[in-house]
């Protein structure tokens, strides 16, 4: 099967629609058609139900996604494996979107400095996807703020996470930041159950992101407020392009590193764990 079939129909199901998945994978949308029509016509079932505006998955198609996703990482791994002669070992590791930004990059960074000849796969990705992945053994080790608890994983935290509040203006009290243009970054169940807690009279922000870098960027050039990890803001702080609120009360989270336990590179794992940095 031409895994480009299998590609385009992943990113239909991202996008559930035919010109942006075009776009996404730099072919017509006549392209995208005449795949998914070719995949149908190779499995014999409908992926799509088009009869409404909105593109939906059948059941059939449904079913597929897990198995393209495992044919397609299966594929990346093996040209990895049979083209990369040069590399020592292979390791695959994954983070959360959440603690890319916040904490894994620098990882990377460090495993490629203390392990030059390692060749190295990695991805952010939700926690389901990454989790999916851990399950069929195409990915290594990942890294999450709130890991699915598998008898067939180990867990092991590994970083602490404190998360201050920080506004682009001076002086502000915890009330103003939290009214002022405040950004929320959903940082998980956990922490928005902690955050309602902790301000059960604040108002509703009406900006939401979905990690750091977005409320970083969003703040500093609009201006406003939101809570980020303390080592991704200390530069902006103590440079004066931001300012902790006084007296705004601080949330910990931990992230913790999942990884099979009957896994062929557990000494890998272990060893590149080491190198997780939370200074």
């Amino acid at each position: 099967m031409d895994l480009e079939l299998l590609r385009t129909f992943l990113e239909l199901n991202r996008t559930r629609h035919f010109g942006r998945a075009a776009e996404s994978l730099f072919v017509t949308q006549a392209a995208v058609s005449s795949r998914l029509k070719s995949l149908e016509n190779q499995l014999g079932v409908t992926l799509f139900d088009r009869s409404t505006r909105e593109m939906r998955l059948t059941p059939e198609g449904g079913r597929l996604i897990r198995h393209s996703e495992k044919l397609i990482a299966a594929w990346r791994a093996a040209r990895q494996d049979v083209s990369l002669a040069e590399a020592s070992q292979q390791l695959v590791i994954g983070g959360s979107l959440r603690l890319w930004d916040v904490l894994l990059q620098r990882w990377l960074h460090d495993l490629r400095r203390n392990y030059p000849t390692l060749a190295i796969l990695a991805e952010a990705q939700s926690p389901d996807y990454l989790t999916r992945k851990l399950i069929d053994g195409t990915l290594d080790v990942a890294i999450l703020l709130e890991p699915a608890q598998l008898d067939i994983m180990q867990i092991r935290e590994i970083a602490t996470v404190e998360f201050i509040l920080v506004s682009s203006d001076h002086g502000l009290s915890v009330e103003q930041a939290l009214e002022d243009n405040y950004v929320f970054v959903d940082w998980g169940l956990s922490f928005g159950l902690d955050h309602r807690r902790t301000f059960p009279d604040a108002s509703e922000a009406i900006t939401r992101v979905s990690h750091a870098k977005m409320a970083l960027e969003y703040i500093s050039l609009l201006g406003g407020s939101a809570y980020l990890p303390r080592r991704m803001v200390d530069k902006d702080v103590e440079m004066g392009l931001l300012h902790e609120v006084d007296n705004a009360p601080t949330f910990t989270r931990q992230a913790y590193a999942t990884f099979p336990v009957r896994s062929p590179r557990l000494d890998l794992i272990e060893k590149s764990l080491e190198l997780v940095r939370t200074d």
